[in-house]
């Protein structure tokens, strides 16, 4: 009968039916009070979910509308919009002459000023130069090959004669092929814009079946450029890591890459367990792989987890409602600060791997105290958190102790980008065969973009397409 706002000894004092009463009455209002309390526990966790955003949350940017972002904290300039008076001049290199179609010089023919008749040629002959760029007709090269049946004189029999092994087996050359691929890949086209624009833009007969072919045929000719990609991924040194769901006709999918130092694998695969990891490096992977906090990157031994969603996850801790995770995560931002200002450092070149370690170790100290701290102060998830991090403390400092580790994902998050977008526009796949396609060119477009050469028609004709 604690909080009663009478003594023991005024309680006892009351008549025993009266008392009675009074105890049913003070258990019913508690157990309510205690329901009460719960579905306001369970509000301010449904409001505080409500608040989920990019910037705390594992939430994808894409997710949030552009005009609920916050405001710059940067105060307006009041300059307008578009170059600043005394900007450098940017503009387009003009054709050498040479490789002009035609030229035409027009000069005056009488003064401006008095209206006399203009002859010769201008004294400092520098003209004024202006190009029109035109795109000429466009009509595909279209090459015919006739197979003769000839007859034997001696025996009858009849013998037709061959291709030449250097003719695809398609009705379309390499150039062609690469192209549809790439208007389905790369520029994110569906079958019907793909087979819409070969027929009206490039005078290709086309329908969106004859597509589909182009499409399995590009994905049988770089299957072997893909396969030795991913026979790559267990020696490499360092990979980053990174998957998002997906779908192949009504199954759920998940799109995974791969990112390595100068290639990246995608892998679309019906699972996102840690069999596909196991699958793409082997068991006895060696290397440090970069990734979020996600189960089945348990099962590799080195692991860099991404500081990104670290710092999103203290972040939402700030934004709560619970005072003591708030505190903490205000705590936790001021040392990972200063921690990834000396990182850029690292970054640009101004300060060793080596250095950091030495500079950063206070900081990285600190951070290890308040995660202490949160593990016997903080409840629910947070606290959870702490544990987690506490308990695989090495998993947070991977970057400093092994060269070309970063501390976030980035690098992979980047390359998944576009695949999201694509993702976002087609809905999935509908068979295998599609699957096979979409993990294949992102990767071939993805590599070449890595490398800085061409993911366009010319590297993708290059790799013996057809043949």
């Amino acid at each position: 009968m604690d909080g009663l706002p009478i003594t023991a000894e005024q309680f006892a004092a009351l008549p025993a039916e009266f008392r009675a009463i009074l105890q049913a009455i003070i258990a019913h209002y508690e157990r309510r009070i205690g329901l009460l309390e719960a579905r306001v526990v369970e509000l301010e966790a449904e409001l505080a979910a409500a608040k989920k955003n990019p910037r705390n949350s594992s939430k994808p940017p894409s997710s949030e509308h552009p005009h609920a972002k916050p405001k710059p904290k940067a105060p307006p300039s009041g300059r307008r919009p578009g170059g600043q008076p005394g900007h450098e001049k940017h503009q387009r290199a003009l054709i050498p002459v040479e490789d002009c179609v035609a030229v035409h010089d027009h000069k005056p023919t009488t003064c401006g000023g008095c209206g006399k008749s203009l002859r010769g040629a201008a004294p400092d002959a520098t003209p004024l130069r202006k190009q029109i760029l035109e795109i000429p007709p466009i009509m595909p090269d279209v090459t015919e090959h006739r197979l003769h049946r000839l007859t034997c004189p001696g025996c009858g029999a009849t013998t037709c004669g061959e291709l030449p092994p250097d003719v695809p087996t398609i009705e379309a050359g390499p150039r062609l092929v690469a192209l549809a691929a790439l208007l389905m890949a790369d520029f994110r086209c569906s079958k019907r814009k793909a087979a819409a624009f070969l027929q009206d833009v490039l005078n290709v007969p086309c329908s969106p079946g004859w597509v589909v072919k182009l499409q399995n045929f590009a994905t049988g000719a770089l299957r072997p450029a893909y396969d030795d990609l991913v026979a790559r991924l267990p020696d490499e040194p360092r990979l980053n890591i990174d998957e998002t769901p997906t779908k192949q006709a009504k199954l759920k999918a998940w799109l995974w890459t791969f990112v390595a130092a100068t290639f990246t694998v995608f892998s679309l695969r019906k699972s996102r367990k840690a069999d596909a990891l196991h699958d793409h490096l082997g068991e006895n992977f060696a290397g440090v792989v970069g990734c979020d906090r996600a189960k089945m990157y348990f099962s590799i031994d080195k692991v860099q987890w991404c500081w990104a969603h670290l710092i999103r996850d203290f972040q939402s801790w700030i934004d709560g409602p619970d005072a003591t995770a708030k505190r903490l995560g205000h705590d936790l931002m001021r040392p990972i600060t200063r921690l990834f200002e000396l990182w850029w450092n690292v970054r640009d070149g101004t300060l060793t791997r080596e250095e950091f370690r030495e500079q950063s170790q206070h900081d990285r100290d600190e951070i290890d105290s308040l995660l202490l701290r949160g593990v016997h102060l903080a409840t629910g998830k947070p606290r959870a958190t702490c544990v987690e991090l506490r308990r695989h403390r090495a998993r947070l400092w991977a970057f400093a102790e092994h060269d070309g580790v970063e501390p976030t994902n980035n690098a992979a998050e980047r390359a998944l980008r576009q695949a999201v977008i694509w993702r976002k526009l087609s809905f999935g796949t509908q068979s295998a065969a599609g699957s096979r396609f979409v993990e294949t060119m992102l990767t071939i477009i993805e590599t070449c973009r890595q490398q800085g050469r061409s993911g366009g028609l010319k590297s993708q004709s290059q790799l013996r397409l057809g043949q």
